[in-house]
């Protein structure tokens, strides 16, 4: 079966990202949309970020514009996360997580996951350290409110 280290993505900068090096960690997957009224949680994440990354944990933001709620390149969404919400973790380059399009990382999540449709933007997956979808949260979920099974899953080797 697969986990999310068969996966390949691109980075910002254009450079590709290879999820195999996230091996052993804790991930958080989000699907972003700088225009979103939820996008305040990139502030969140990334407090979460700095808070656990020396104890192995990692977010990966991919930016969708499929709710119609992105800036217009990727290059204005990589300043807009970068100024406004300080974000120093990975963000890819804009997928597609619904449809003929779909990126194959969201296919598979949703599938490890039991879940269909991503409904909105800020759908999160936490992936443990062996690669495997733990738990998908709908978009209002607040980190806080995952902060316990952040924890949890840190502990774990």
């Amino acid at each position: 079966m697969a986990t999310i280290y068969d996966f390949k993505e691109t980075e910002m900068n254009g450079e590709t990202l290879e999820l195999s090096d996230y091996k052993g960690k804790v991930v958080v997957i989000v699907n972003t949309a700088s225009k979103c009224g939820l996008a305040p949680q990139l502030e969140t994440l990334e407090s979460f970020y700095q808070k656990y990354k020396d104890q192995g944990f990692e977010v990966l933001g991919l930016p969708s514009n499929q709710f119609h709620q992105e800036l217009d390149s990727d290059d204005e969404t990589d300043n807009y996360c970068k100024v406004h919400y300080g974000v120093t973790f990975p963000m890819t380059k804009r997928v597609e997580v619904n449809g003929n399009k779909e990126d194959p990382l969201f296919t598979h999540l949703k599938e490890a996951a039991g879940h269909g449709k991503i409904k909105w933007n800020f759908t999160k997956f936490l992936v443990g350290r062996d690669g495997e979808v733990i738990k998908r949260y709908a978009p209002q979920t607040k980190l806080e409110k995952m902060e316990e099974d952040i924890t949890e899953a840190l502990k774990t080797e």
